[in-house]
């Protein structure tokens, strides 16, 4: 009987986040893609790739920046 090598395993692929565009980013962060544009333009979020002429995000800095906004506005009403 012949055994069959291991897969080898690919942990940068697993590693590596997924990028999003930004609508798909702003319908996930539950803001409109105006936000995005927004948070861009005042150096709060940064893209962190581009396909075409689509900027595109990870998802954990998209959260990252909704939750800095949250607390921004939260300060100012306070």
């Amino acid at each position: 009987m012949l055994s069959s090598p291991a897969m080898p395993a690919l942990p940068a692929l697993a590693a590596m986040p997924a990028l999003i565009p930004g609508p798909l980013a702003a319908e996930e962060a539950g803001v409109a893609p105006a936000t995005i544009r927004k948070w861009v333009q005042l150096g709060h979020l940064r893209a962190a790739g581009k396909a075409g002429r689509a900027q595109l995000f990870r998802l954990e800095d998209v959260f990252a920046a909704e939750r800095l906004a949250r607390r921004r506005t939260r300060t100012a009403s306070a």
